[in-house]
């Protein structure tokens, strides 16, 4: 005899949304942006982001540098794309929530710099 379906119904929920008025971050002026690269001159400007890529002696030193990363990215809620080959570590980073560059980016650049030297 087969099972009769359930007739049970499930409390419906509203769809996940996610308020960005709280956590908007202002997308920097040109500006702002050419001022910033200039105290940044290891990175670039790739469209609306900005990369970096990190040179090291080996893999597993690379993979150390993307661990240690990972927890500064995770900590300040700001997720760099990382791309590696071998030795090099790309890192770039864009601020989704302003449709481009913002402090953000450039804040977790220096963390990344301050953990290359």
């Amino acid at each position: 005899m087969a099972a009769k379906p359930s007739t049970k119904k499930t409390p419906s929920r509203p769809p996940a949304t996610r308020s960005n008025k709280a956590h908007t971050v202002p997308r920097l002026a040109e500006s702002e942006l050419a001022d910033a690269l200039a105290r940044h001159p290891d990175w670039a400007r790739a469209g609306d982001a900005i990369q970096r890529t990190f040179a090291f002696k080996d893999f597993l030193e690379a993979m150390a540098f993307v661990t240690n990363a990972a927890h500064a990215a995770q900590a300040a809620q700001h997720h760099p794309d990382i791309l590696i080959r071998y030795n090099k570590v790309t890192m770039t980073l864009s601020t989704h929530d302003a449709g481009g560059i913002s402090h953000k980016d450039f804040d977790l650049a220096a963390k990344l710099d301050a953990m290359r030297i």
